[in-house]
């Protein structure tokens, strides 16, 4: 189990550092004929100030469109108080 953790930690932290990159293309439209546009950006600043503010465990780091501006969506396992489980909390950081 803890190899899998390992794993899954490693592989969102190469996401968040993923180039970034934009780009859209004709071939990607929407049923409604509106363009779609592909875009990562470099979330590995917001992932690591999310992790160290929230002291949780990094499980996934995005980049998404909202509203026409680039945000990174930081989902980190945070530790729980006492005997509650643990939560997971997702944060977007604008880019």
């Amino acid at each position: 189990m803890t190899v899998n953790i390992l794993s899954i930690g490693l592989l969102a932290v190469q996401v968040a550092m993923a180039p970034p990159v934009a780009s859209a293309g004709p071939d990607l439209r929407a049923p409604d004929g509106t363009a779609i546009d592909r875009v990562t950006a470099d979330c590995s600043g917001a992932a690591n100030q999310v992790v160290s503010q929230t002291g949780g465990q990094l499980l996934s780091a995005a980049a998404q469109t909202k509203g026409g501006q680039v945000v990174c969506v930081i989902t980190v396992l945070v530790p729980g108080k006492g005997n509650e489980r643990p939560k997971k909390v997702s944060v977007s950081v604008p880019q």
